[in-house]
């Protein structure tokens, strides 16, 4: 740890040899100035940052050297130097509270050094006299605990030294996690929140702004690294990334001021945490404002959230909409106008008294008699500045000095007998341990002047709360810090981030959020998808897959809608999916039944000619049986295509395929009987023919009871083992859901509709062989073209309907089924009712004897 060696430091410095001449060993004399000190029975010791800055001289190490030189005074630090000697008078002028017991104080100005630090606490140790180690000069003034630093890494170094023999240590501005430490640290407490919890609250805070690209720069110091290490991993869980992480280098005189401004030029971040003390990030703005850097939110930690210093209006245009934590503010009742009261003639003790009347009032002491006084006459009134009492800071070293005042009343009051020591001992007020009042200020519970309860958990650390502040220009043209929030833990370790973000002003007066992100935002219907190389905060936007959707920006995944639904259009919702099948309420599907229905009369209408004009020589001549029942099977094939439209039922789904296939073998095993009866008819008609036995009507029916039994088996078999069912499809057309027939086994169904196909090509190459009968009684000449284009009709059926999704799949089947019939009805019948209706002269026996005649 970095403060061990300065410890020792420390400590060597105020060591020296024994002197031969004298009795004992004495030590070398230091130079201790920067101090007020006031006598009491007991002594509350305090460190405070007088002045921020001090001069650095580069050590030659060939001589001892100098003393450090403070400058720059801190009216800020001033003020809350001034709260605890207010609260020790305060205390002294109650009567009732620590009676015939006098508080003073002991206050070091630690100037920003550690070393300072580290003599301050061994200064005050020793009774306020020579630095001593591990004596007491001044016995009659027992020192109670100390008060101070403001600097974690001061505190620390303070901390080590004190918890070696348990003096009570209150810090009211140290908030490094590491001081939480009770093994470290056993005698360490603090008015402060931890910066684990404030570490938490910025997090939240930028997740509150939905800002995922952040900087951070911090001060390399215990507070700045461990506060910034807390800071980075409280982002990174909550969804955030670092653009660039920075340390301010305070062993610099420049604070690596313009390599951190070019990385914030540089940066498409534009928001950036600070984690540092006022006083060390000033020159870093100011380098920013020599570059005309401008355009970043500033997120204040509790160090800098209310800094005057950085409150001038040279920073404006860098430090206008700044936002941060802030250490709670509250009352000090009383203690405003006491401050305003204060006058150098009436506060002789005050060493830092005369440097303050300077920065206030612009003047100087021409004299430094502590009498006469010139230039500042001391008289000046202290209402006429317009100066801003700082509360926070102040409130918390008021808080402490009445966390030591409690603590010594406790001990105080004990009762021989029921003390929280052996045998229930009690401690003497004037002769305890620095141990005994540590159990009491562990133990110490009270409450302020503003009802804010003061108390310290098992770590030292008291009850969280900040107030969050937004930096604006008021209508004077100051720069001011505005209460906008707070953020705070309740019972239960539960933490709390109340906002008014109306109340907010950003950049030039913006009262929208600024963007602060390394990639746009993935809109609705897109997921992020990320980058090679690049943080999770640097990612592309890609359109949600299909069926899926994104109802939220940034989405990481898509969501699948369910079986049922679909995305809509923008992909940010699911909706019904729209249902599919060849239905009577669609135009289509009316069309295809009116058409269907309307064309189931066209063959029974011929049926009734044939029944009609059955004695003509042409209805006679074309086999009058098996002419009828082709017509009856032709009107079923047109009526069988109603099967295929409306609801896809499972009682529809068994049937209809099955009863397609029977007709149409049915009416298929008619042609081929006719073909056959014809060839059969006219090669008997030869001398000698051996086929005069197979002319008679057996043959024909022989023909279509055997065509229809394979094709009954096959359907058999199909309904037996793989039967169709109803299906709903939602893969084959996006955003559809398809209902309609599984035809269960495909293969049987190809096999049944293969079948068809083949009963067909033997009718039509029987009907071409018997092309050159007599043409007055050849009826093979129409088949061969009607079987011609039924073959057509369903051979360009097949690609159709492998290609048709939906509706259309039963659609191109119907017509299929309407456009095959047709053909068989239009080649085989319509030419016979032609001659019957409109050519009844050429409807006789001798005309169609002679037409044959001379074709022969």
């Amino acid at each position: 740890m970095q403060s061990v060696p300065i410890i020792l430091y420390a400590i060597a410095i105020s060591v020296c040899p024994c002197s031969e001449s004298e009795k004992g060993c004495s030590l070398s004399r230091l130079s201790i100035d920067g101090y007020v000190r006031h006598p009491g029975d007991l002594i509350i010791g305090a460190t405070f940052l007088i002045h921020v800055n001090r001069i650095q001289d580069k050590p030659l190490f060939t001589s001892k050297p100098t003393e450090l030189q403070c400058q720059t005074f801190g009216l800020d630090y001033y003020q809350s130097m001034r709260a605890l000697i207010f609260a020790v008078e305060e205390i002294n002028a109650n009567p009732t509270f620590l009676p015939n017991i006098t508080l003073g104080f002991q206050i070091f100005d630690t100037c920003t050094a550690l070393r300072r630090a580290a003599q301050g606490t061994l200064w005050m140790l020793s009774g306020g006299q020579e630095i001593t180690p591990n004596y007491i000069c001044v016995p009659e003034s027992r020192l109670a605990g100390i008060i101070g630093d403001s600097a974690s890494v001061r505190a620390i170094i303070m901390a080590q030294i004190l918890g070696l023999s348990r003096y009570p240590q209150i810090s009211y501005l140290a908030t490094s996690p590491i001081l939480s430490n009770r093994d470290l640290f056993p005698s360490f407490f603090r008015t402060i929140p931890s910066d684990e919890f404030q570490a938490i609250g910025l997090a939240k805070l930028v997740s509150h702004f939905g800002w995922t690209w952040v900087g951070l720069l911090a001060v390399d110091t215990d507070y700045g690294q461990f506060g910034i290490q807390l800071v980075k991993q409280e982002i990174v869980k909550a969804g955030a990334c670092v653009a660039f992480s920075e340390d301010i280098v305070t062993g610099k005189s420049n604070r690596n001021a313009p390599h951190i401004a070019q990385v914030i030029k540089e940066s498409t971040a534009k928001v950036v945490i600070v984690i540092s003390a006022d006083y060390d990030l000033m020159i870093v703005l100011e380098e920013l404002l020599k570059q005309n850097i401008t355009g970043r939110i500033w997120i204040a930690s509790e160090a800098w959230a209310t800094s005057s210093l950085l409150s001038d209006k040279r920073l404006q245009s860098i430090m206008r909409g700044t936002i941060g934590f802030a250490i709670h503010g509250g009352k000090i009742s009383g203690f405003p106008e006491y401050f305003k009261s204060l006058s150098p003639s009436a506060h002789l003790y005050d060493a830092f008294i005369r440097e303050f009347w300077e920065q206030a009032f612009s003047c100087k002491w021409l004299n430094q008699d502590n009498t006469t006084f010139q230039g500042c006459t001391g008289y000046e009134k202290m209402e006429s500045l317009k100066m801003k009492i700082d509360i926070r800071i102040t409130l918390n070293v008021y808080s402490a000095v009445y966390a030591f005042a409690w603590a010594l009343k406790n001990l105080y009051d004990c009762k021989p007998g029921s003390g929280p020591f052996k045998n229930g001992y009690c401690s003497n007020i004037s002769s305890f341990r620095p141990w005994h009042l540590l159990h009491y200020m562990r133990n110490v519970h009270f409450e302020t002047k503003d009802k804010t309860m003061i108390y310290f958990d098992a770590k030292g650390n008291p009850p969280a709360i900040y107030d969050i502040v937004n930096w604006w220009v008021n209508a004077m043209g100051a720069m001011e810090q505005v209460v906008v929030g707070s953020y705070s833990s309740v019972s239960g370790g539960e933490k709390t981030l109340t906002l008014n973000n109306s109340a907010i002003n950003w950049i030039y007066r913006e009262t929208q959020v600024p963007l602060s992100k390394c990639s746009q935002s993935c809109p609705v219907g897109f997921m992020k998808v990320a980058l090679p190389g690049k943080p999770s905060c640097c990612f592309d936007c890609v359109r949600c897959h299909q069926g899926e959707i994104s109802n939220q920006t940034d989405a990481v995944v898509c969501t699948q809608c369910s079986k049922e639904t679909w995305p809509n259009l923008q992909q940010d919702q699911c909706i019904p999916r729209s249902i599919d099948f060849l239905s009577y309420e669609d135009l289509l599907g009316l069309s295809i039944a009116t058409l269907s229905i309307s064309s189931s009369a066209v063959p029974l209408g011929i049926l009734s000619i044939f029944i009609i004009y059955k004695s003509t020589p042409i209805v006679r001549a074309n086999n009058h049986f098996l002419s009828c029942l082709l017509l009856v099977s032709l009107s079923l094939c047109f009526l069988c295509s109603l099967g295929f439209i409306g609801y896809p039922q499972p009682q529809k789904c068994l049937l209809r395929q099955v009863a397609f296939g029977m007709v149409f073998a049915l009416c298929i095993s008619c042609v081929l009987a006719k073909t056959i009866t014809v060839v059969i008819a006219f090669t008997a008609t030869k001398p000698g023919s051996k086929l005069r036995k197979w002319t008679g009507g057996k043959v024909s029916k022989s023909v279509i009871v055997f065509c229809i039994g394979i094709q009954f088996c096959i359907c058999v078999m199909w309904l037996s083992f793989s039967p169709p069912f109803p299906e709903h499809d939602t893969k084959t057309q996006p955003g559809v859901i398809i209902y309609s027939c599984n035809e269960g086994s495909p293969y049987t169904f190809w096999i049944m509709l293969g079948y068809l196909g083949l009963l067909a090509t033997i009718s039509f190459i029987v009907a071409f062989l018997a092309r050159r009968l007599p043409d007055s009684f050849n009826e093979a000449k129409f088949i061969t073209f009607s079987m011609l284009a039924f073959l057509s009709v369903w051979v360009s059926f097949i690609p159709s309907y492998l290609s048709a999704h939906g509706k259309y799949t039963v659609a191109m089947e119907v017509f299929a089924i309407l456009s095959s019939s047709w053909a068989v009805v239009g080649c085989i019948f319509v030419p016979k009712c032609y001659i019957i209706l409109f050519k009844p002269n050429m409807n006789s026996r001798e005309n169609l004897m002679g037409k044959g005649k001379g074709q022969r």
